[in-house]
């Protein structure tokens, strides 16, 4: 016979365990715990090939490629992981030494040693990808293998954050055999050492992970393999959510779908929403190759007029916050420039900026963004700035939106005067909100040769093993950034899992990098 009165008893006792219906309570453990989950993203990568992306595609590439260095849940800095250790081995931070793990393999029985190290990395600069990370090894001047098993890394400049750069998926490590030398895989497979094999990938579609059993890293996984299924919409995916169909998302949710999850309602379908912090950022990127865009008073009166806070009220309601820096709060060295330099929106001073610019007629421009990388909520937010700068009566914006790949495609031939992106951490430092986004090779092709950030700031941050030591510079580069108006920050998001109520270990999935590590994911033993 059902005993209510048992139950509730239970469920007051044990109130940190997750009550899908009735008694039907769930534990941490056992031998159910063991399963395949299916998760759901609106991220698809771009390529399976690490030498060709500094994308989202970094969150298949955690799962099943293996990094010298990795950052376990919780971490601030890189640990070893392929490698067995890692140091600077002189003062100056120009030569970083790391000595692999004996007996590692990749999950096609070749050996993980020295020769495939260097071959990882060597091929990025090699092959120079467009929308590769060749940037981020700009400090590497060559690598040298002694013995089988230690690398070295001989750097052109003192570069403390290298050990970060080598924790990220940009530095994945490949089977030699598999990947060229001088050209991109281009298969659909995956040869690595990470916690998973790629048992098979449909573009658009899924990929389906299995246990790599031949794994040897930090990773403790907990559960038997991953099904990745990648939608083209939230909607669609909630619905998955919703009727079983997949056990948890990630990454796409729309402000009104979160708070939609969030409902007691919502708990009573047996869903349950994670919040995370986040470092996400959203940004405008102007391009001075457009004769508009190119005016400085023109982007400091758009700096002028955007009203971060209606933008978040309306179309994020309180999933992000307004940003004025392109350092997030909760890093080292963030300030608020944009809103000391230009403060409340203030349509007269905007006025004043263009006209004291000899521009009295009204400016037109068009605003590019992407309909399928960062969720729903992107179109929404982009018809608010619309909304925004034509009210001023100074600005007449079109809006154009493409999918990510032609998007991409795009923005690096430099072919939109301003357009719309999202910034993902690779490594929790001050220095990857600042140097990604300058210099000829830059993260969002458009070139911005910002000279005293690259000669002088960065340069001396890098020199300094203690992260906090740099933050002057830091502060410094994010006032040259306010100044220059070359990129807007909008917006910095919060960080949301959502899962059935049966899933563990959600608030573990996300790395500093605001990567999945799905390995965290767990299905609770019923009892």
């Amino acid at each position: 016979m059902f005993n209510r009165t048992r139950c509730l008893q239970i469920s007051a006792a044990l109130a940190s365990i997750s009550l899908l219906s009735g008694c039907g309570l769930f534990s941490d453990g056992g031998s159910d715990g063991a399963q395949r989950i299916t998760v759901g993203t609106t991220s698809a990568p771009t390529t399976l090939d690490p030498a060709a992306a500094w994308d989202g595609s970094w969150e298949l590439y955690r799962n099943v490629y293996q990094t010298l260095l990795a950052f376990p849940t919780g971490a601030t800095k890189p640990q070893p992981d392929a490698a067995q250790s890692c140091e600077f081995t002189d003062s100056a931070n120009e030569s970083y030494r790391c000595v692999l793990k004996k007996g590692l393999k990749f999950s096609n029985g070749e050996p993980l040693d020295a020769k495939a190290v260097k071959h990882s990395l060597d091929r990025i600069k090699k092959i120079d990808a467009p929308s590769g990370p060749k940037a981020l090894f700009g400090s590497l001047d060559k690598i040298e293998t002694p013995d089988a098993l230690t690398v070295v890394f001989n750097l052109n400049t003192p570069d403390a954050t290298f050990p970060f750069v080598l924790g990220s998926p940009a530095a994945s490590l490949v089977a030699p055999k598999d990947y060229p030398a001088d050209k991109l895989r281009k298969d659909d497979k995956v040869t690595g050492s990470g916690p998973y094999t790629l048992e098979s990938y449909k573009e658009a579609g899924e990929a389906v992970l299995n246990s790599n059993d031949g794994y040897t890293g930090f990773a403790n996984r907990r559960n038997n393999g991953v099904t990745v299924r990648y939608f083209a919409d939230s909607k669609t995916m909630i619905a998955a959510l919703k009727s079983k169909d997949i056990d948890a998302t990630y990454r796409g949710l729309s402000a009104t779908e979160i708070k939609d999850l969030q409902t007691p309602e919502s708990h009573n379908e047996g869903v349950q929403v994670v919040e995370n912090f986040g470092a996400e950022i959203r940004y405008l990127v102007f391009n001075p190759k457009d004769p508009q865009v190119a005016k400085l008073a023109v982007r400091q009166a758009i700096a002028q007029i955007v009203d971060r806070g209606a933008l978040v009220s309306k179309v994020y309601q309180g999933t992000a916050e307004p940003l004025y820096s392109m350092v997030p709060k909760g890093v080292v060295g963030h300030k608020t420039p944009f809103y000391d330099m230009y403060g409340q929106v203030d349509v007269a001073k905007a006025k004043k900026i263009l006209k004291d610019a000899g521009i009295t007629q009204q400016v037109d421009l068009t605003f590019w963004y992407t309909t399928d990388r960062y969720g729903a909520s992107t179109a929404d937010e982009f018809t608010e700035l619309k909304r925004q700068l034509e009210e001023s009566g100074l600005f007449r914006i079109t809006l154009r939106g493409q999918p990510w790949k032609a998007f991409q495609e795009g923005y690096k031939k430099g072919e939109y005067p301003v357009f719309g992106r999202g910034w993902f951490p690779d490594f929790p430092d001050p220095d990857n909100f600042i140097a990604p986004f300058v210099g000829k090779d830059n993260a969002v092709g458009t070139p911005y040769e910002a000279t005293e950030i690259l000669t002088d700031l960065l340069p001396k941050s890098r020199r300094e093993s203690d992260r906090s030591v740099g933050v002057r510079e830091f502060e410094q580069a994010q006032q040259i950034f306010a100044q220059d108006v070359r990129l807007l920050p909008l917006w910095q998001g919060k960080l949301y899992v959502a899962a059935r109520e049966d899933i563990g270990g959600a608030e573990r999935a996300l790395d500093p990098q605001t990567v999945m590590q799905v390995w965290e994911l767990y299905r609770k033993a019923s009892w």
